[in-house]
């Protein structure tokens, strides 16, 4: 996966530059064109010999989002002609990646082993952006095997308090 992530953030720093001003509108037509990239069947008519990058691009008019603008076509262009296209989807994480970046949100990923939904999930994520320092876009990920508590992943910082982390702690001591 680094390899994919390498070829991809070239690509969306560029589209990120050219549409810095209109990110938000271009996100939409990204994921819409990230969405129909990862289809396997088009994976494989782009990858034909016999396909025309023409063809391709014209199909991807035809089944992605409508009403494209010039610079998704061009970037769309960019990308086939460069043999690319499967990058597609990547590129639309590190363009994401960026746009929260110039906002000021970080992604948190909570790994909890209970669902955590409404008031709930609004209470732990003002604890989290109270302690992180700055405004999360927070998404949980059910993992039963820690038993309870939570496990939050900010960027490269991690906060555990799960029972089984709390468990790990007391096994080494215990055996210390």
């Amino acid at each position: 996966m680094a390899e994919l992530a390498t070829i991809a953030r070239p690509y969306a720093e560029a589209l990120f530059q050219v549409v810095k001003a209109d990110a938000a509108k271009a996100v939409e037509w990204l994921d819409g064109l990230a969405v129909v990239a990862a289809d396997a069947g088009l994976q494989q008519f782009a990858h034909d010999p016999k396909t025309s990058n023409g063809q391709v691009l014209e199909l991807f008019t035809q089944v992605g989002p409508k009403n494209l603008p010039s610079v998704a076509v061009n970037f769309l262009t960019t990308l086939i002609d460069n043999g690319r296209l499967g990058v597609l989807p990547e590129i639309a994480l590190h363009f994401h990646a960026l746009l929260d970046a110039q906002s000021g949100v970080q992604k948190a990923v909570v790994h909890s082993a209970f669902p955590i939904e409404g008031v709930a999930l609004d209470d732990l994520a003002k604890v989290l952006e109270k302690r992180f320092g700055s405004k999360l876009h927070v998404q949980v990920a059910l993992e039963p095997e820690l038993i309870g508590g939570v496990r939050v992943v900010v960027g490269d910082e991690v906060l555990d308090t799960s029972v089984k982390a709390r468990l790990e702690q007391m096994k080494v001591a215990l055996t210390a």
